[in-house]
């Protein structure tokens, strides 16, 4: 190679040796190159050099893992997640619906139906159990099931329809753990949630999903009596965390672990996923507290079997009931118990209410609803209805419901 200015030429070289260095340094840095791995692997290397071949191959097989779709991953399975579970799962239990069934003379105790509870609170030697009034609905007895192969005896205290709730009391010896109850009142939509239960019966015992909160507040039409009419409507948390058959009266658990919601139902349909409800736990709490305390609810009571208006042909709304064409909606008295608030208040049979106390009644439901959430047995409630087209009022004492 030669050097340039304005003054001086390039000088001139014999170039004849240079091709043959080159061509022989390559050669040799490929021998080389290739000799190095079976000199480390036969441990022929200074130590050095090999943990240095070692680590190269170990970054390109790295690199090589990284750019690939095969990728190996290795993580500590010690999550949020897990920790909740070890500190609630055995809090949920298996709740056991047993019939008695009379075959040749023998009375056979026989297995309807298998739920979800879970163990809220122990107290003087008993624990008490909260699940749903459909999982121990007309059962001659109840089991829980701490596992598949134990099922001890149990007593329900109580239950209730409309909020699909029920008590159910057990020996504290084989209560493991108990619940920690929380609050719904601040659940936020989007927030993480976890379920557990039993879905399918005692087969998937202890079963865990994760989900979140899909909404709140959610209102669901109950028909208890099955004529296609609402009885009730109850308010709920919507949850995609799965909830199955078997997972009714099981638990609805924050990422602290507590108890936010008693999973209640589902909706099944082809052309819906994910749509799972729970019972809020601060509804639930007072009810819980009342079923462990008297076995029922108070609720307020007028002594009225009751239709909705929209359910009465249109013939009779002038014909039999002579309303007046403004009146679109009401409760039709069918039936008025003797000795009943209502008929110390004068109601008769074909009366149309329309109004109690300042709330426009248009249908059963508003009634029950008023009467169970909105009036304490005791009160003193004005009523409107109309009477052979004519509106009129009468004042009512409400008792308790016995």
């Amino acid at each position: 190679m030669g050097y340039y200015d304005d003054h001086m030429r390039p000088r001139r070289h014999n170039k004849g040796w240079l091709m043959p260095s080159l061509v022989g340094l390559v050669l040799g840095a490929i021998l080389v190159l290739l000799a190095l791995p079976i000199l480390a692997q036969a441990n022929l290397l200074p130590y050095d050099i090999a943990q240095e071949e070692e680590s190269n191959n170990q970054v390109d097989q790295n690199e090589s893992d990284t750019e690939g779709s095969n990728k190996t991953v290795n993580v500590e399975v010690n999550t949020q997640i897990t920790d909740i579970v070890d500190n609630v799962s055995n809090a949920v239990v298996g709740v056991v619906n047993i019939k008695q069934q009379s075959m040749f003379g023998d009375n056979n105790n026989q297995q309807d139906g298998v739920g979800s509870g879970v163990i809220y609170k122990v107290s003087d030697g008993d624990a008490f159990v909260v699940t749903n009034y459909h999982v121990i609905q007309n059962a001659d007895d109840v089991e829980i099931a701490l596992s598949q192969e134990k099922q001890v005896a149990a007593e329900v205290i109580g239950g209730d329809v409309y909020t699909d709730l029920a008590v159910i009391r057990m020996d504290a010896e084989h209560a493991e753990q108990v619940a920690e109850l929380g609050s719904s009142e601040n659940l936020r939509v989007g927030e993480p949630v976890i379920a557990i239960g039993n879905p399918l019966g005692l087969q998937f015992a202890g079963s865990v999903t994760q989900g979140i909160i899909s909404g709140k507040d959610r209102v669901i039409p109950q028909d208890f009596s099955g004529d296609g009419q609402p009885d009730w409507q109850s308010e709920v948390i919507q949850t995609d965390a799965a909830i199955n058959p078997g997972n009714s009266g099981g638990a609805l658990v924050n990422l602290d672990g507590q108890l936010i919601g008693i999973n209640s139902m589902k909706y099944a349909s082809a052309n819906l996923e994910g749509l799972g409800f729970a019972i809020p736990i601060d509804i639930a709490r007072p009810i819980i507290a009342d079923l462990e305390e008297d076995g029922t609810l108070t609720r307020s009571y007028m002594g009225v079997s009751i239709f909705s208006l929209t359910d009465v042909a249109q013939y009779h709304w002038e014909n039999t009931l002579n309303l007046p064409n403004d009146v679109e909606s009401g409760v039709v008295v069918e039936r008025v118990e003797r000795m009943t608030p209502a008929a110390q208040a004068g109601l008769e049979q074909y009366d149309v209410i329309v109004q109690m106390n300042d709330q426009e009644i248009t249908n059963v439901l508003e009634l029950r609803q008023f009467l169970f959430n909105q009036s304490n047995p005791g009160d003193e409630v004005t009523i409107e209805y109309y009477r052979n087209g004519e509106l009129q009022q009468t004042t009512i004492t409400l008792v308790a419901q016995e």
